[in-house]
């Protein structure tokens, strides 16, 4: 068993790299091994692309060529993620190891999605393949929790997202901008952006900060970019309306798409909003939202208790006064030092299973 841990949790390494490149499709990491050496190694790129086994399987084909078949009986097969059995962007994954007659698969945990959820290791045990389940199930678990969240709970994965200063404030009383934290966090805040699929405000830091939104202290992909806008209050001007991304606008009356803006009224705006904004979202196949907005936005989703990750930067920096940010009640999961400033990392309903 220590063995397979070892080379799942490569796996599990691989699968890491397809963040913000794969939703709504789960990260998902696959190695071959044959007489106890890594012959193949792969992960899940991109939405649409092959799957991991799939790359791992053509990898092998190109280096051995005729030996390939013999090899494939001969050799065990380590997934993250429980090989798929439907057809979707791609073919089934599970299909496609039963064809080759792969000896061995070692699958870390099952994959929750209703077509897929028991259905691969079924197919692969039919074809006579020997399965070794339960490899790191819980880091597998623990690293697709966005998926597992948007299959689950119809909806995205929130994580709410502020800045506060040492004596518990947020922002100034007067709707002005002032900056809290340094430059070290500001780049953090880029890579989390590039890691989930939208990043979401509120009217009035729309107003006060005009934001961008996007992806310029880190190399990635802009996520979607939404504000809460009831009463269309935010000007054409606003840099979130820029061509870098596309901006989605939760309103009370207008429903349009205007080049990369989508304008989504919803009825009875303020029944239900947060509820109404995340399944909108995932109906969207948005897997991940961050909330950055202010006070009134966070205690939005907070109050709902439609949360499930808050991080939290406190600066050496105090106001004496000014907008109080929000308490969370859930208990410090992680905390590090970001420059000058301190990030702790909370969790709702949910417990990390691995660091």
């Amino acid at each position: 068993m220590h063995e397979h841990e070892l080379y799942m949790r490569r796996c599990l390494e691989l699968a890491q790299l397809g963040i913000g490149s794969v939703s709504p499709n789960p990260m998902v990491g696959a190695l071959l091994v044959h007489d106890g050496k890594i012959i193949a190694e792969n992960y899940h790129q991109r939405f649409g692309g092959p799957h991991a086994e799939a790359l791992v399987i053509e990898e092998a084909l190109g280096k051995y060529g005729d030996r390939a078949p013999a090899l494939f009986r001969d050799s065990t097969m380590y997934v993250s993620l429980e090989p798929c059995a439907h057809y979707g962007k791609t073919p089934p994954c599970a299909s496609l190891l039963a064809q080759h007659q792969i000896g061995h698969v070692v699958v870390a945990c099952r994959d929750p999605f209703d077509k897929v959820n028991g259905r691969g290791i079924a197919l692969m045990e039919e074809a006579g393949i020997r399965i070794t389940e339960g490899v790191l199930a819980d880091e597998s678990r623990w690293l697709n929790r966005r998926f597992s969240t948007r299959v689950s709970r119809q909806r995205p994965y929130v994580i709410l997202k502020w800045a506060q200063t040492a004596d518990g404030y947020m922002a100034p009383v007067d709707g002005t901008q002032r900056w809290i934290t340094g430059a070290a966090a500001k780049q953090l805040v880029h890579r989390w952006r590039s890691e989930e699929d939208a990043v979401l405000v509120g009217t009035r830091t729309a107003l006060a900060d005009n934001p961008q939104l996007t992806v310029r202290e880190w190399q990635g992909r802009n996520p979607k970019r939404v504000l809460i806008d009831k009463d269309l209050a935010v000007g054409a001007a606003a840099q979130l309306f820029g061509q870098q991304a596309e901006t989605i606008v939760f309103n009370a009356t207008k429903a349009d798409w205007d080049r990369n803006i989508k304008y989504i009224a919803l009825e009875n705006f303020d029944w239900y909003l947060p509820q109404n904004i995340l399944f909108q979202l995932y109906l969207m196949d948005v897997q991940s939202v961050i909330i950055e907005g202010g006070r009134k936005t966070l205690d939005l989703f907070f109050d709902a208790g439609l949360w499930d990750e808050a991080r939290v930067f406190t600066s050496q920096t105090a106001w004496g006064a000014g907008v109080l940010a929000p308490v969370c009640r859930a208990a410090v999961a992680s905390s590090q030092q970001v420059g000058h400033d301190q990030l702790n990392i909370y969790y709702h309903n949910t417990q990390r299973s691995t660091d």
